[in-house]
């Protein structure tokens, strides 16, 4: 199956093998439009061949049922072919609307070096067809209301909700946020409240919606104009750090001012990104509109690439059949080249490996290090997953 950049709508098949009453032993891999075709045919005729596989494969939250060891009906088994996703991945993008992005009142605020540039980008981003596959939402900040802004309920609500991409009601809301004059813009960088904000939308979606969740913040300097003590970078990385223990990231894009202008206005972003876990922000240099541009595209494009789940959800055994843990073979192909087999390793002390996510109780394939790294990068990547009818790994119990 060939996928869009970055991997993002990356898909994985489920083969339930035929190695059992006289098969030859080999798993069946398929790709392309296979995919496609959830119910499968069953094989075998009269000696336990299976019908439409189980529902609910791509939902990430089904969890294997019957005792494990079985293997089905009859002496021999029959092929059936399933389709199953990566876990669902969701975008919460936080972006500064504030003056200081393009106001124009000093050589700092420019919005030909900076807004224009970092909104063209964006826009690009939230319609292009490569960004199909993430779900993302967008919350401006300040709020438009001055005397609400200091208040992380203004932000419990984004002003584009969760939508799949490509979509184009994002670049409608920025023209819409746009200032028409210079002496339009809003005024105030309350980082903060908007973090806790999205954070607490995050939690919503995430109980309706289960999946991967991270936030995104698009700003260009220190949280400001908000004197309750409470926006601060020090409690933004508060926040962000307890984000990240709840397993929601914090991806930090920071948008430098011109380099003969008060530089230095993002140097802080870097302690939130740390705190949220991503290690380092992403410094967009402006100065030169294009170069601007393509900084900022080349961010999202590594943010998008990150944000690719590494987490499968094991599909629904078929009808007449059971799941069996230690019958799972995991394979990896890249563009026309042959599956290659991933080696099973519950403790990822290789990490060119997969593990289950509970040993005990599997209920999702979780891909090691250097295998996720694969995914996360190659466009033209798809996985699959053989279920056998003979042991193949040892999983511990």
């Amino acid at each position: 199956m060939r996928l869009p950049a970055m991997g993002i709508a990356l898909f994985m098949l489920a083969a339930v093998g035929a190695a059992c009453g006289g098969d030859d032993g080999e798993n069946v891999f398929q790709s392309g439009s296979g995919a496609a075709n959830s119910s499968g045919s069953g094989s075998g005729g009269d000696d336990g061949g299976f019908g439409s596989s189980g529902s609910g494969a791509s939902s990430g939250t089904g969890s294997p049922s019957g005792p494990v060891g079985s293997t089905g009906a009859g002496d021999a088994c029959a092929t059936q072919t399933a389709k199953a996703g990566l876990q669902p991945v969701y975008l919460a993008v936080a972006f500064d609307v504030s003056g200081s992005m393009g106001a124009n009142d000093r050589p700092s605020h420019s919005r030909e070096l900076k807004w224009d540039p970092v909104v063209a980008a964006t826009k690009q981003f939230f319609a292009d067809p490569a960004s199909a596959g993430l779900t993302a939402s967008l919350t401006f900040f300040p709020g438009a209301e001055r005397r609400r802004m200091c208040s992380a309920r203004t932000y419990s609500t984004p002003d584009v909700e969760m939508t799949p991409l490509p979509s184009d009601a994002f670049g409608a809301a920025i023209d819409d946020v746009t200032p028409a004059t210079d002496d339009d813009w809003r005024m105030g960088t309350p980082t903060a409240f908007v973090v806790e904000g999205t954070i607490s939308f995050i939690g919503g979606q995430r109980r309706e919606n289960p999946g991967k969740y991270a936030l995104v913040l698009v700003t260009d300097g220190y949280p400001q104009l908000c004197n309750d003590g409470a926006d601060s970078i020090e409690a933004v990385v508060e926040r962000v750090e307890g984000a990240r223990q709840d397993n929601i990231p914090t991806y930090v894009i920071g948008v430098a001012n011109p380099p003969d202008d008060e530089p230095g206005n993002v140097d802080n972003l870097r302690e939130i990104a740390v705190a949220g876990g991503t290690e380092q922000a992403f410094i967009i240099e402006t100065g030169n509109p294009d170069a601007t541009a393509t900084a900022f595209r080349a961010a999202i494009d590594q943010i998008r690439g990150a944000a690719v789940s590494c987490t499968i959800a094991i599909p629904a055994a078929p009808d007449g059949r059971t799941f069996d843990k230690q019958r799972v073979r995991v394979t990896y192909t890249s563009g026309a080249g042959a599956p290659k087999a991933v080696a099973y390793d519950q403790e990822c002390a290789s990490d060119d490996a997969w593990r289950y996510d509970n040993p005990a109780n599997p209920t999702q394939i979780e891909l090691c290090e250097s295998v996720c790294n694969a995914v996360q990068s190659d466009p033209e990547a798809s996985l699959g997953v053989d279920f056998t009818c003979d042991d193949v790994i040892q999983v511990p119990q």
